[in-house]
């Protein structure tokens, strides 16, 4: 009998991914799977993790087995978790928790519970301490979908976190200050560190890395990985993206838009008139800074269309619009500004003609379909590698990061003034909109047939069919 790894002659490849919770984890990897399955002669299957944490995780899985029957699902019932473990975490990492501590589930589904057997394995970031060991142990490759930037992809290879941290220095790529690095790590003690060390010190057993990013948006920090600057014999770092929806083009779903939709909304409005808003599907601002937002937007005197968060988990989220910004706002605002709590095509609406700039969190997601769409971005980190992510922005040239702006665990209120200010400069920089543009151009090289991305992409399914 054949070991998972071995393949008879002319057998497929067949991929099993394993993605993790939360939405900026999900949507890369369900990008990545979509991008796979597309070829006939690999076959996929997808771990689904259950129950999932928000309703968005579970419509966009529902998505991707009706858009591919050709992807099998394994699904993946959590073993019991007590939560009172760690009180006051968030459920994403929560999650993550529960995820590594049923990792050894894994074990029989990768062995036996699949057909054809499988022969390589693509494993989120956060479950690789974890699954890299399994896969070894069944002579199946591994590689890592890594969900950040090559920048923190760095800085999690280093895995030298100690008392006190302070500032990391990288080899051939930069020294990151303290302060910009994701709030867990200062914390030896916080689970998230102890994920992180963990991680970072198995990534290097890893058959390969694939990375959302590409060439032109991070030269020194992928070169620096690849050389073996940051540390020697690293796995290779495959740059795929930017990463294409596995939806519906933007063309079909501008269609299928109904009346009011934002979509729709836009399609009224001038070109390069509309600043979007959006703070991730997991940052949850404080009432009081979203008051702030909102009176700066509507002083700065442009349209606006603004997809609203007031929780963690969207499950959660059953506030009014109104109650939230204010008695009256809505109202004051009718006809150039538009506020949501529903799911968005974001990168629909960061191509759409009408959308100028967009004030982001700078999650890195949002960062590459900015960057892939020419969109100038106003960069407002709230939390976790968004400061990194931020560093890429402004060194990039296509946005402007606010570092004075506070994050989470930070009192001060940036005001309604302040924002008012920065966006109206931001709209009128025609210097940062032309650097967006040729950022945009970049991008559609690099995944364009012989670009850089293009063949990262083609290398990994070539590794692949010579298991």
């Amino acid at each position: 009998m054949k070991s998972p790894g071995e393949l008879g002659s002319g057998a497929r490849p067949h991929v099993m991914f394993i993605p993790s919770a939360g939405m900026g984890h999900l949507l890369p990897f369900l990008r990545v799977i979509a991008a796979l399955a597309r070829h006939d002669d690999v076959d996929v299957s997808v771990v689904t993790v259950l129950p999932t944490v928000s309703a968005a995780e579970a419509d966009h899985l529902a998505g991707l087995f009706a858009a591919f029957p050709r992807v099998r699902r394994a699904d993946l019932h959590l073993l019991p978790f007590d939560a009172s473990e760690f009180p006051g975490h968030d459920p994403f990492l929560l999650r993550w928790e529960a995820l590594r501590r049923s990792a050894h589930l894994l074990r029989p589904l990768i062995a036996c519970g699949a057909a054809p057997r499988v022969s390589a394995i693509v494993t989120d970031v956060t479950l690789a301490s974890h699954v890299i060991p399994i896969s070894k142990e069944l002579n199946v490759q591994c590689h890592v979908h890594f969900i950040s930037c090559a920048t923190m992809l760095s800085l999690l290879a280093k895995a030298e976190l100690g008392p006190g941290v302070g500032d990391v220095d990288i080899p051939g790529v930069r020294r990151i200050p303290e302060s910009y690095l994701p709030q867990p790590l200062r914390d030896l003690n916080n689970v998230f560190t102890k994920q992180f060390i963990d991680n970072g010190r198995e990534i290097i057993n890893a058959d390969g890395i694939l990375v959302n990013t590409f060439d032109a948006l991070e030269p020194a920090a992928l070169a620096a990985l690849r050389d073996g600057k940051v540390v020697p014999g690293f796995p290779p770092v495959n740059a795929i993206g930017p990463l294409d929806s596995h939806t519906a083009s933007t063309a079909n779903a501008k269609q299928s838009e109904p009346a009011g939709s934002p979509v729709a909304w836009l399609g009224e409005q001038p070109a390069r008139s509309v600043v979007y808003v959006a703070f991730g599907n997991r940052s949850a601002v404080s009432r009081d800074q979203l008051r702030q937002i909102a009176a700066g937007l509507e002083a700065s005197g442009c349209r606006f269309l603004w997809v609203l968060k007031t929780t963690t988990v969207d499950k959660d989220d059953n506030t009014e619009v109104e109650d939230v910004l204010g008695c009256g706002f809505l109202e004051r605002v009718r006809g150039r500004g538009l506020v949501t709590k529903a799911w968005v095509d974001q990168e629909a609406l960061l191509k759409h003609p009408a959308v100028g700039l967009f004030l982001s969190h700078s999650g890195w997601n949002s960062v590459v379909e900015a960057a892939a769409a020419g969109m100038p971005l106003l960069a407002w980190p709230r939390g976790g590698d968004q400061r990194v992510n931020a560093m890429v922005v402004a060194s990039g040239g296509f946005g402007v990061w606010m570092e004075h702006w506070s994050w989470d665990g930070e009192d001060r209120l940036v005001t309604g003034e302040e924002i008012r200010e920065k966006v109206k400069e931001v709209m009128s920089d025609a210097a940062v909109r032309v650097r967006a543009m040729k950022t945009g151009e970049e991008a559609a090289k690099a995944v364009a047939e012989g670009g850089t991305s293009y063949r990262s992409m083609q290398e990994f399914i070539g590794k692949l069919r010579a298991t």
